[in-house]
């Protein structure tokens, strides 16, 4: 391998076997075996996978649940071997993926800290010449003497990652990892993987369904579906391409070629929220002139933890309608959102025009403000948008 790759990946492979059935008797097993009836069927999750990494890229894998993504996080950690293919890895890799392995409930936050240093290869002396900046970094100097299962999961989470974050290594897995802890602690960790960017001997492979994250970080990125590579390069082409495929989520399929970007969510409010409010925007676009039905949807996506926790449906407007919609925010929690619209003539498949990152329209949910914290909360908002 050339000394310029991290990691290169090369026709990949990988299936499972999904039961059906449990035997639970060894009457059962004998019955099915001569009836040659399989208790499984197989799932082939990954479909000759290939891709280089260079060093001191940060590479981005996107895709939708099931598509494959974290199966092949998981090959590239060593938790899983191919079925077919080959892995090569050039330098010292530490897997973030599940935060926390190895945490015991009934140790205290102190006692957890070293038993999760010698874990991740630490020695003793090692984990007490850190343990002041881990426990300063989590922001839990009053908490370590306390017994873990007494903890948040948010607790948890942030002594895990500021753990996590000390080791020594030249390239790193993350999953999801980047949306940790409450708002102030995101801050702490985006400085974190600033750093980590600027560094050219880390190697960052990153696999989230945040956009704005692959977008922000990565040099290069792919996106998967259905076991396979259907996209790769620059991530914002890939970032577009995963925001297309959500919009293929019920089985719509896009007409790129009628395709007429001229849609836009032009907000009546302010854009930075509470839970209590009610966020109210138009859809601003030109009724194409037809005598078929026109219909509208529109949805809220969560920029940092994923997916879509609104989706209106689909519904006809006609030329006349003022096209303004009143959301209650009594149901979403502080975080980062996107509005996104599409609009489709006829039938549902036939969709004519969506939003994207630059349409669309960012808004912050934050039901407690800090006036220290409000000028962050405008910088991030004017980023995102």
């Amino acid at each position: 391998m050339k000394d310029n790759i991290a990691i290169k990946v090369d026709h990949i492979d990988k299936t499972f076997k999904l039961p059906h059935e449990k035997n639970t008797s060894i009457k059962s097993s004998v019955v099915n075996f001569y009836k040659h009836k399989k208790g499984y069927e197989k799932q082939q999750a990954l479909k000759d996978v290939t891709f280089e990494i260079n060093k001191g890229e940060f590479f981005g894998i996107v895709g939708k649940n099931g598509s494959g993504k974290s199966t092949l996080l998981k090959i590239l950690a060593g938790i899983y071997r191919p079925d077919k293919g080959n892995l090569l890895v050039n330098g010292k890799l530490v897997p973030f993926i599940e935060l926390g392995v190895g945490f015991s409930p009934e140790l205290s936050g102190r006692d957890n800290v070293f038993l999760n240093g010698s874990l991740l290869g630490f020695s003793r002396n090692e984990m007490k010449a850190m343990y002041n900046d881990i426990v300063a970094f989590a922001e839990l100097e009053r908490f370590m003497d306390q017994k873990l299962k007494n903890y948040s999961s948010g607790m948890q989470v942030r002594l895990a990652f500021s753990i996590a974050i000390r080791t020594q290594s030249d390239i790193l897995l993350l999953d999801e990892v980047l949306a940790v802890g409450d708002e102030a602690f995101q801050r702490k960790s985006e400085d974190f993987f600033n750093r980590i960017k600027k560094d050219k001997n880390k190697t960052v492979v990153l696999v989230s369904h945040s956009m704005e994250s692959i977008k922000k970080y990565c040099t290069q990125a792919i996106l998967i579906d259905n076991g396979k590579i259907i996209k790769r390069g620059n991530p914002e082409d890939v970032a577009n391409a995963y925001s297309e495929q959500n919009f293929d989520a019920k089985d719509i399929n896009v007409n790129k070629n009628k395709i007429k970007p001229k849609i836009r969510i032009v907000p009546l409010t302010k854009s930075i929220v509470t839970s209590k409010d009610v966020f109210s925007f138009k859809v601003d676009f030109k009724h194409p002139k037809t005598k078929l039905k026109v219909y509208l949807a529109y949805n809220i996506i969560d920029l940092k933890r994923g997916g879509i926790p609104y989706d209106s449906g689909l519904f006809v407007v006609r030329p006349d309608d003022d096209n303004v919609y009143n959301l209650p925010l009594t149901l979403f929690n502080n975080g980062d959102y996107r509005v996104n619209a599409s609009i489709r003539v006829g039938t549902k498949d036939n969709v004519i025009a969506f939003t994207d990152e630059n349409s669309g329209h960012v808004f912050l949910i934050r039901n407690k403000y800090v006036k220290k914290g409000l000028n962050n909360d405008y910088g991030l908002l004017q980023r995102l948008q």
